[in-house]
């Protein structure tokens, strides 16, 4: 007959066979691995970025409608960031055409329609890729562009 050793199961009781450690743990590893991919993940997106940054794009804006008396603000890339200009035309259409190697995506074009009302509206065209259009109308109503 056996005896119990102290601190295993009571006689009669199953008790799992002692594992040997076998190797090393994996998860240092699969850590390391994660962290190297995100770092890869990261470098890429802002070369990616940089090398959007460094090329040049022509950005067309315009206007058109009946509205008298309008405001008109849009973006404009200048040592990397967005800054807001603001016009008011003495009538429409209006047009601006810029080129940049400062662009950053995010661009904004917003026409409000004066006291009188009317109908506006705003087309943004960068490069020659489809253009982000918007319409309004009404008393202070505004049209926006945006995320070009």
């Amino acid at each position: 007959m056996s005896t119990p050793h102290p601190g295993g199961p009571a006689h009669g009781q199953w008790a799992p066979p002692a594992r040997a450690r076998k190797g090393r743990r994996k998860w240092p590893w699969v850590l390391l691995a994660a962290v190297v991919l995100l770092a890869g993940g990261c470098a890429a997106l802002v070369i990616g970025l940089a090398e959007e940054t460094d090329k040049t794009v022509r950005v067309r804006y315009e206007v058109t409608g009946d509205a008298k008396g309008v405001s008109v603000a849009y973006t404009t890339w200048r040592g990397g960031g967005l800054v807001t200009q603001k016009e008011s035309p003495p009538g429409l259409p209006w047009r601006k055409e810029l080129e940049t190697n400062d662009f950053v995506k995010g661009g904004l074009l917003a026409v409000t329609t004066g006291k009188s009302g009317g109908t506006v509206s705003c087309s943004v065209t960068v490069d020659d890729r489809r253009p982000w259009t918007a319409t309004a109308s009404g008393r202070e109503a505004t049209a926006t562009c945006s995320g070009f």
